[in-house]
């Protein structure tokens, strides 16, 4: 049975304008490569999950910072053109558009340069503007591409799931993590937390220390090899599997997770975990197989209409 109201999805974080280059491979430390094609985009950690989240069918609200240029206008018109709620997307005067500078290469691996620029100036007195909002969604989306404080607000002040993105990766998050419905990081990450090299044969135990971290449940995606969690819910940590593809470009398919799993946690919210993890996952998958970050984000699916094999972790 599927939920009869649309997903209240609130996103507090970051945009960006990427600047994507594509070349056979990533160039070495003082190395010059000749590129094969060159695009501009909308990015950032937090509008991808939002965008993510809406073209699922989501009713999306972003809580942002932009800046006066250029950028900061066209982003919000495609907000609204895309359907998300961007009531609450500040033009920072004097400050620039954040932006990313991506390199691709042919094996679809990737390297990230972000300059935050008015992401820098999302602030608490932002979430306060937005608080019925956030209290009243059903779940709530922060990551660290933000400042910490400003996620730490929100999380303190909502009242529905809140859904924790640890991205990019660093320590000193401890304070937020009892706040965590749901904690989501990738390998590198989960090992920053845990203090040692995350990898399968460890994975129970990385996923246990950052449970008693204070988190209900800890998600760590796993890339093509798909994602495993545990929850305080649940008896046994899972390890969900996935399809294999051949990736175009891996950029922004954890944001692509994300969104997917938000959206899925409220309009799938009677399926079990494991098939609702398996599900984010196939949204995750088919956006490797396009290039480009929001635009390779599906709209339709039938990540449902499949039963997604999962394993225990002993």
């Amino acid at each position: 049975m599927e939920s009869n109201q649309t997903p209240k999805i609130v996103v507090i974080g970051s945009c960006g304008i990427d600047f994507s280059t594509y070349s056979p491979r990533l160039p070495v430390p003082g190395e010059t490569l000749h590129g094969t094609k060159f695009v501009t985009g909308f990015g950032g950690k937090g509008a991808n999950q939002c965008v993510a989240a809406a073209k699922l069918g989501g009713n999306t609200t972003m809580i942002c910072r932009l800046g006066d240029d250029h950028w900061g206008k066209q982003y919000k018109d495609y907000f609204r053109e895309i359907g998300v709620n961007v009531t609450y997307g500040t033009i920072t005067q004097g400050v620039s558009t954040g932006i990313a500078q991506i390199l691709v290469a042919e094996s679809g691996e990737n390297q990230i340069v972000f300059v935050a620029g008015a992401n820098n100036h999302l602030s608490i007195s932002d979430v306060h503007k937005a608080e019925d909002v956030i209290k009243n969604a059903d779940i709530v989306i922060a990551q660290l591409e933000t400042p910490f404080e400003t996620s730490l607000e929100a999380f303190k002040i909502a009242r529905g799931i809140r859904l924790f993105n640890a991205a990019p990766a660093r320590k000193d998050i401890s304070e937020i993590l009892p706040y965590c419905t749901i904690l989501c990081v990738n390998e590198s990450e989960a090992s920053l937390l845990v203090d040692f090299s995350v990898d399968t044969s460890n994975m129970v135990k990385a996923l246990e220390a950052l449970l008693a971290t204070g988190c209900e449940t800890v998600i760590i995606t796993l890339g093509e090899n798909g994602a495993a969690y545990i929850s305080k819910n649940e008896k046994d940590p899972i390890h969900v599997l996935c399809d294999s593809v051949i990736p175009v470009d891996t950029t922004g398919a954890g944001d692509a997770f994300v969104g997917a799993l938000a959206t899925f946690l409220v309009t799938k919210r009677n399926f079990p975990l494991h098939q609702i993890v398996g599900a984010a996952c196939d949204i995750a998958t088919m956006s490797v197989t396009k290039e480009g970050t929001q635009t390779s984000y599906p709209s339709e699916h039938t990540a449902f209409n499949k039963v997604y094999k999962y394993v225990t972790l002993k």
